[in-house]
């Protein structure tokens, strides 16, 4: 069953480019980023780092 959703924090460098290059153009108003930003924050706080292996 996939449900598409992260279970870790980090990302392949070549993921961030992806992302980083959709998103390059698209401006939006200080509350649009504001709403972003918390919603983030939040999502953020329950997504666990990925295990190392020390």
């Amino acid at each position: 069953m996939n449900t598409n959703k992260r279970k870790y924090r980090e990302l392949d460098p070549e993921t961030k480019q992806k992302i980083s290059q959709a998103m390059k153009g698209k401006s939006k108003s200080f509350t649009h980023k504001e709403a972003i930003s918390n919603g983030l924050k939040s999502y953020w706080k329950n997504i666990p780092h990925k295990p190392t292996a020390d």
